[in-house]
């Protein structure tokens, strides 16, 4: 269910971020959805916990909760909000979906119990060539929309960055109350940022639909995908829950077309076979068929009546 929630709700970010920014400076637009976030994930978190459940205790725990901050909230969706200015929401998720391939590289020099293997490299590859075809840089994509397109790589690399820092944090804070701390301290970034690059409040054009694509990535994007995101990191570590970005494509690219009739290229859907190739590389190698199918193993044994069948599942 968390690997449902998070792929719909994440997908449905780049949609609702290309629809707002018609009426939102990119990073006040972060900034206002991460104050939504918070203020519904306190008010959850208070509801349900009690105050001993809250508080941070160890370094462990504020260290997790600084990586999600840092990296996973604030520094992840100003490189979005700002690079998807320049790129449809088909794209942004296509080149946000390297994040996966790029999570075992952090992994493999952060982590101790996990290495960067050969099979991991070929997936990597397939990942950058997926991601050139995408970009497809040119002169003319470079100077025309093709920074934005290197921020949204950026993201990416962020958010893969801050789900490996969290794990390597090992905290004992739950991921839900570890957000809720996260949130407001990605808002304060957040905001920080907008005001050092002169967003101001007067920039905003207040509309309903503006205010229903706020209200989207404050509400489903915000704090319910990323409650989702975290548990599913906390369950099954950082490479298995950015398989995510399996999803997350598909979503943005048919709510892109049917919601804001955005045209998908040649090379987006060639780029996203590819990227997709490297998935299911890196993916195969998280597959270990011993360890979930129980194997029916025949023994025999001698009693007064001769050979007698057992059976018994082993591994």
């Amino acid at each position: 269910m968390s690997f449902l929630a998070a792929s719909l709700f994440f997908g449905g970010t780049f949609v609702s971020a290309k629809y707002g920014l018609q009426y939102f400076p990119p990073l006040l637009f972060v900034s206002l959805r991460f104050d939504i976030g918070t203020v519904l994930l306190g008010a959850y978190v208070l509801a349900t916990r009690s105050v001993d459940d809250l508080v941070p205790r160890t370094r462990s725990d504020a260290a997790a909760i600084l990586a999600a901050g840092v990296a996973s909230i604030a520094l992840t969706n100003a490189f979005l909000f700002v690079g998807q200015q320049y790129a449809t929401s088909a794209i942004g998720a296509v080149i946000f979906s390297l994040n996966p391939i790029l999570t075992p590289v952090f992994a493999a020099f952060l982590l101790d119990e996990e290495r960067l293997s050969r099979r991991t490299a070929v997936g990597m590859t397939f990942g950058l060539l997926g991601v050139g075809l995408v970009v497809h840089p040119t002169p003319a994509t470079v100077f025309h929309g093709g920074v934005g397109k290197f921020l949204l790589l950026g993201g990416a690399a962020s958010c893969g960055l801050g789900s490996v820092l969290i794990q390597r944090a090992d905290a004992n804070l739950d991921s839900t109350a570890r957000t809720a701390w996260a949130l407001p301290l990605g808002a304060f970034l957040s905001h920080s940022l907008a005001y050092a690059m002169g967003e101001r409040l007067a920039a905003v054009t207040w509309t309903l639909a503006g205010n229903v694509a706020l209200v989207y990535v404050g509400v489903f994007a915000g704090a319910g995908a990323f409650i989702a995101y975290f548990a599913l990191l906390d369950d099954t570590g950082p490479i298995r829950a950015n398989l995510v970005y399996y999803v997350i494509p598909l979503v943005a690219t048919v709510g892109g077309a049917v919601l804001l009739d955005e045209q998908v290229s040649v090379y987006t859907v060639a780029g996203f076979l590819v990227v997709f190739v490297g998935f299911a590389v890196i993916g195969s190698e998280e597959l270990d068929l011993r360890q979930h199918v129980p194997f029916f193993k025949i023994e025999w044994t001698n009693t007064d009546e001769g050979m007698t069948q057992l059976g018994s599942n082993a591994d």
